[in-house]
């Protein structure tokens, strides 16, 4: 028997940023939206303990141990009901690694999921979502999906009412930026200023609600890009040829280095995805639209 779980990445369409807490931690208005970009996770009994496996573009950037996400997902579940955690997970991989898409945080939402199936352990959606809170800020709304307003570190997540699909193209950078490192540098920049209180935007949870794109794009907004471009300036030059195709809005996804681009339309989105292909400024591009399922058993 096996259970397979498929997982969504996300995108900040809103990422307020408050100073540092005593904890190291930030207090954040973080506005996740999901969007079809997968992985996929497949829990099956091992006899040999835990095992992860990983396939997919970057696989080879992702950890095998106990340390990945998925890993502790299943500890951490195994643990709160007395099991030893004899499973093999394995992630195909679609979402880029260290990208800014919660591509880690997904597999350990997928990962929770599948094992809670696998195990039959019943944990209800309370327990599931606590135990996503202990293992990361982003891993809550990988389970939740769809649309969503975290607050404290992004783990307190208030659904959120979403009036149709946007559109988006993806571009993924040459190498990858440490989220930490990029908080790092955000709180570096910020050393000689006053940091407001982050808030959502209440135009930017408008246009959501009304499924408006070009309002949308009026109000997108990510704190930490001043950071992650002081790390990776390139990253400049990818903002710039997605607005040149005609992208509605560009910014940095989430720490990225992912660059993020809100098209009109699938079509729009197509045309910034080739233009971008051609500009020589980016890996890869992708396509996607949202909001989506958070984790789903497939």
């Amino acid at each position: 028997m096996s259970v397979t779980v498929r997982v969504p990445a996300k995108v900040n369409v809103q990422l307020a940023v408050g100073a540092a807490r005593p904890d190291g931690f930030h207090e954040l208005a973080n506005v996740f939206l999901a969007v079809g970009l997968h992985d996929e996770v497949t829990a099956t009994p091992s006899p040999d303990g835990l095992r992860i496996t990983c396939e997919g573009p970057d696989a080879a950037q992702v950890p095998l141990d106990r340390t990945n996400l998925a890993a502790r997902a299943a500890l951490a579940l195994a643990g709160r009901y007395g099991r030893t955690p004899d499973v093999h997970l394995h992630i195909a991989k679609d979402i880029p690694v260290a990208g800014g898409m919660a591509g880690g945080s997904a597999d350990g939402a997928g990962a929770l999921l599948a094992c809670d199936a696998l195990w039959g352990t019943g944990a209800s959606r309370e327990e599931l979502l606590d135990i996503c809170a202990e293992l990361g800020s982003d891993v809550p709304f990988s389970l939740v999906g769809g649309a969503a307003l975290g607050t404290g570190r992004g783990e307190r997540l208030t659904e959120l009412e979403v009036g149709g699909a946007f559109h988006w193209v993806f571009a993924m950078a040459s190498r990858g930026l440490s989220t930490p490192a990029v908080f790092r540098e955000f709180d570096r920049l910020a050393e000689a200023r006053e940091i407001p209180e982050p808030v959502a935007s209440r135009e930017l949870l408008g246009a959501l609600a009304k499924g408006d794109a070009e309002a949308l794009a009026a109000t997108v907004s990510n704190d930490l890009q001043p950071a992650a471009l002081s790390l990776f300036p390139e990253l400049a030059d990818t903002l710039a040829a997605g607005r040149a195709a005609g992208a509605l809005a560009s910014l940095v996804s989430g720490s990225g280095p992912t660059t993020a681009f809100l098209a009109r339309d699938a079509e729009a989105a197509e045309a910034v995805a080739a233009a971008l292909r051609a500009s020589s400024t980016c890996r890869d591009v992708r396509t996607a639209s949202g909001p989506v399922a958070g984790a789903t058993v497939v």
